[in-house]
C-alpha cells in the first residue's frame, strides 16, 4: 500500500507556472506507475500525464503536451509535475494517482491509490 501527498498547487495568473510534487510513502514505489489527473468543477476527472515504472516512459494528454512535464524521483519517493504557460483552462483540482507494476493509465480506473488533490486556479 502507499499514501499520496500532493503539494504545490495555488492561484496563479495566465501564463506563470508552477510545479507540483507528490510524495508518496510506503513499499516499493519505483514499481509504480505515476500519473495526474485533474477535475474541473462540473466535469469528469481527467488524465493529464503519468510515467512508467519500468522504462520511466512519459504520455501526456493532448491538452498539455509540451506545457507540461512529469518526472519521477525513485530516491526520494517523490513524482512532480511542472506546469509552464498555465491557461484558465487548467483551473481543477490536481489529484497524484499510483498503479502498483503497470504500465500508465489514461482513465481513472486504472489508478490503485489516489492523493487528496491540490488546487490549481489559473486567472486570466
Amino acid at each position: 500500500q502507499v499514501q499520496l501527498v500532493e503539494s504545490g498547487g495555488g492561484l496563479v495568473q495566465a501564463g506563470a507556472s508552477l510545479r507540483l510534487s507528490c510524495a508518496a510513502s510506503g513499499r516499493a514505489f519505483s514499481r509504480y506507475a505515476m500519473g495526474w489527473l485533474r477535475q474541473a468543477p462540473g466535469k469528469e476527472r481527467e488524465f493529464v500525464a503519468g510515467i512508467n515504472w519500468s522504462d520511466q516512459n512519459t504520455y501526456y494528454a493532448d491538452s498539455v503536451k509540451g506545457r507540461f512535464t512529469i518526472s519521477r524521483d525513485n530516491a526520494k519517493n517523490t513524482v512532480y509535475l511542472k506546469m509552464n504557460s498555465l491557461r484558465p483552462e487548467d483551473t481543477a483540482v490536481y489529484y497524484c494517482a499510483a498503479a502498483y507494476n503497470s504500465d500508465v493509465a489514461t482513465t481513472t480506473k486504472g489508478y490503485d491509490y489516489w492523493g487528496q488533490g491540490t488546487q490549481v486556479t489559473v486567472s486570466s
